[in-house]
């Protein structure tokens, strides 16, 4: 079981061992690294920083933030725009199969008009020229009493 302490890492990288840490420090070879490196950034000198150095960070983060207030929406363009392209193209063919089907139906049904008017003989001129003829066609069926008594 590891006997560091939690923080003991951490503020390794803030200052050097106290001498009752150095005995915990010796025996875990990472803490061990960690305390070597501390010292040896310790011994480096502080870089210089400008003058407009908070000026620069400062606009560096602004910059930032426009752009990634600015990206999405280019983003959703890029998203969108294959998606309304075949709901475009994917409607288009729906309505043009619609009507492609409406025009054969309508054909279709023209067609089997026209069969059933020709497959019917033509009327009998004869009967078209005796006008009783015509009249008795029209007529309704009715039952004939002299002749039904003339039976009995």
């Amino acid at each position: 079981m590891d006997n560091t302490p939690p923080k003991l890492p951490e503020s390794l990288w803030r200052r050097s061992p106290t001498p009752a840490e150095r005995d915990t420090v010796r025996q875990n070879p990472e803490l061990l690294a960690e305390a070597r490196l501390t010292r040896a950034l310790s011994k480096l000198t502080p870089p210089q920083v400008g003058s407009n150095f908070t000026a620069r960070v400062l606009a560096g983060i602004d910059l930032a933030d426009q752009a990634a207030h600015r990206q999405p929406r280019r983003r959703a363009w890029r998203l969108w725009l294959p998606r309304l392209a075949f709901a475009g193209i994917f409607t288009f063919a729906v309505v043009a199969s619609l009507e492609r089907y409406q025009g054969i139906h309508h054909q279709a049904q023209l067609a089997r008009q026209l069969a059933s008017i020709a497959g019917t003989p033509p009327p009998n001129v004869e009967a078209l020229e005796n006008l009783e003829a015509i009249q008795s066609m029209s007529q309704s069926a009715h039952a004939d009493g002299e002749l039904l008594a003339a039976l009995q």
